[in-house]
């Protein structure tokens, strides 16, 4: 499967320079690794509901099949990732969600507090992960033979 994917972290401070990102690249060794022939495209950028917006349908507009969200999805008055991103999908996919708090879980028990969701939007993928860059493997992991399934059924027309 070739296509282009976009990976959004989404932080406050490492949008500042305060600190530097580790999340977004964690997602980026992940993809090279599973999916190396795919084009990732990256963008960093606060915990600010149009930010994340601007930054994922940027994205989507630059062709991106895949966008892929890490930050921003705890209880905290700043993680706004969900809310950036359920008014863009026109179809949520809550199952992703489901199945990466729960492989999660099996880690830490903190993983409840995720507030991870999925959804489509035209012929996409949209998926958010958590900040943690530990996490982001086990949540990947979890959905990944999912994925591949969801864009083939996204295409237009779909191939069996």
């Amino acid at each position: 499967m070739k296509a282009r994917v976009g990976v959004v972290t989404v932080s406050d401070r490492a949008s500042l320079g305060v600190y530097e990102d580790r999340s977004g690249p964690e997602v980026v060794a992940f993809l090279r690794e599973r999916w190396p022939e795919a084009e990732v495209l990256q963008r960093l950028v606060p915990d600010e509901v149009e930010a994340i917006q601007g930054a994922v349908l940027a994205l989507l507009e630059e062709g991106c099949r895949l966008v892929l969200t890490t930050g921003g999805t705890g209880p905290a008055p700043r993680d706004v990732t969900p809310e950036a991103l359920l008014p863009l999908l026109e179809k949520t996919l809550p199952g992703f969600g489901e199945a990466m708090r729960l492989a999660s879980l099996r880690e830490t028990p903190t993983a409840i507090l995720s507030r991870q969701v999925a959804g489509t939007r035209g012929r996409s993928l949209v998926l958010s992960l958590p900040g943690s860059p530990r996490a982001i493997p086990t949540c990947l992991e979890a959905v990944w033979e999912a994925i591949p399934v969801a864009l083939r059924l996204l295409e237009d027309p779909p191939r069996c």
